[in-house]
C-alpha cells in the first residue's frame, strides 16, 4: 500500500494523537484511546480509512517536483 497521508497531515495526527492518547491515561473517556490509531498512521504515512473512501493528501506525480535534464 501506498502512503497517502502528507507530512502537515502525519504532523496533525500526531499531534491530536498524543494528546487523546494522555488524555484517555488521565482518566478521560475510553473513546480517547483512539488517538493509538492517529499515532500509528501518523508513524506509517498511510491511512487505512483513507484508502477506503480514495483519499490522498500527497502529491502523487514526482514529475512536479522534478524534471530530468533533457539533452
Amino acid at each position: 500500500m501506498k502512503c497517502n497521508v502528507a507530512i502537515w497531515d502525519r504532523i496533525i495526527r500526531f499531534l491530536i494523537g498524543t494528546i487523546m492518547l494522555f488524555y484517555a491515561i488521565a482518566g478521560g473517556p475510553f473513546w480517547c484511546y483512539l488517538g493509538i490509531y492517529f499515532l500509528f498512521t501518523s508513524a506509517w504515512g498511510i491511512c487505512f480509512i483513507y484508502g477506503l473512501l480514495k483519499i490522498q493528501t500527497t502529491k502523487s506525480h514526482l514529475s512536479e517536483f522534478y524534471k530530468p535534464p533533457q539533452g
